[in-house]
């Protein structure tokens, strides 16, 4: 099964993965947090960061096992980058009862060294 395929059996699925890539490519609908060793190395180039992230498409069994591309681990400038969508109430206080809705749920995209996970 291609997780990056539509699920006509799980529409909820497809709206997620919408509202995931959306995220990570137009950084809208959601945020957009780094770590402090991001800051660190990257500082002035988060822009260039940010833009190789929103055009990763390396997505498979291994590292999107349930086909939301809520995770991804790239190589930028020698190291090892990881970014990770998690789903939260509007509050910030509890997860989402519905990732699928953004009437529900505030995306936050997190982007950390690998060394920092």
């Amino acid at each position: 099964m291609n997780p990056s395929a539509p699920n006509p059996e799980n529409p909820k699925l497809d709206q997620i993965r919408l509202l995931n890539d959306r995220l990570r490519r137009t950084r809208t609908g959601g945020r957009i947090v780094a770590t402090r060793g991001v800051h660190a190395l990257f500082g002035s180039d988060l822009g260039d960061l940010l833009r190789t992230i929103a055009d990763f498409d390396d997505f498979g069994p291994n590292n999107d096992p349930y086909g939301e591309h809520d995770f991804g681990s790239l190589q930028f400038r020698g190291h090892r980058v990881f970014w990770k969508i998690d789903y939260y109430d509007h509050s910030l206080q509890s997860r989402s009862i519905n990732p699928a809705s953004p009437a529900v749920t505030c995306r936050v995209m997190t982007i950390m060294l690998a060394e920092e996970y």
